[in-house]
């Protein structure tokens, strides 16, 4: 699926996908990871697990900023997040390198506050280039 039809896709369901059930979010074509307020992973899809490399269980629980993604402690994705959980409200489209040990990985971040629930921020990732 090319990015621009995965940004439509994103676009539909960025609402809705607190309403979605584990196995519809799994079945997602691009990463899902569902964090609490605080940061910690509660949600993390198989096409997650698949492109990162990691098993849902060494990250759900943890802190994504701290413990599955440091390098993801920077102003433009950290300070995105902090912001739109003060605000409850995000919506935000940036490109970011995850270095992987298997290699870079370039890829397009949308973040998006859900306040289905408690409210939470879902970080959905998409392969570019």
């Amino acid at each position: 699926m090319s990015v621009q039809r995965i940004e439509l896709e994103l676009d539909r369901i960025k609402d809705e996908v607190g309403r979605m059930s584990s196995e519809e979010i799994d079945d997602l074509p691009f990463g899902a990871i569902q964090l609490d307020e605080s940061g910690n992973v509660l949600k993390y899809n198989r096409y997650e697990e698949n492109f990162a490399g990691r098993d849902r269980s060494e990250v759900v629980g943890k802190n994504f900023f701290r413990d599955v993604a440091p390098c993801t402690r920077v102003r433009a994705f950290f300070g995105a997040f902090e912001e739109g959980v003060r605000r409850r409200e995000l919506d935000e489209v940036f490109d970011f390198v995850f270095r992987f040990p298997q290699g870079a990985k370039h890829v397009r971040i949308r973040m998006v506050f859900s306040r289905f629930g408690a409210g939470s921020v879902w970080i959905f990732v998409t392969p570019i280039g």
